[in-house]
């Protein structure tokens, strides 16, 4: 279920199943945004997003052995079962330069970063 401002369909959940976490893409306060987007994780690994997909955030059909989301303005992290992390979404200032990023047990988005935390603590 969802509530709230529905302006990009973020709220639009309705018919989603098997979804077993959430995110939620922040609205950064500038004056050229006010969209959002929404991310689910399926039991099954895949992702699912709906909302405002102006960066591409939301094109996550093909993410596949997923076990955690994560959702920023413009963008979409999510983490792979080996421990690495896929993104999606608004790159300008770096924050989808995730491909090398390894043994990651946790991320988070900003509006302008992101980050993810190793296996091993903070490096």
């Amino acid at each position: 279920m969802a509530t709230g401002h529905n302006g990009a369909r973020e709220c639009e959940v309705l018919g989603w199943s098997g979804v077993v976490g959430v995110a939620a893409g922040n609205v950064h306060t500038a004056t050229n945004t006010g969209r959002s987007h929404t991310v689910g994780l399926r039991s099954d690994g895949t992702v699912i997003a709906t909302g405002w997909n102006g960066d591409g955030q939301c094109e996550v059909q093909e993410w596949r052995d997923i076990t955690t989301v994560a959702a920023g303005w413009r963008r979409t992290l999510g983490i792979r079962r080996n421990g690495t992390v896929i993104a999606t979404g608004r790159n300008v200032e770096a924050q989808c330069d995730v491909g090398e990023w390894t043994e990651v047990v946790a991320i988070a988005c900003g509006d302008w970063h992101s980050v993810g935390l190793r296996s091993d603590g903070p490096q």
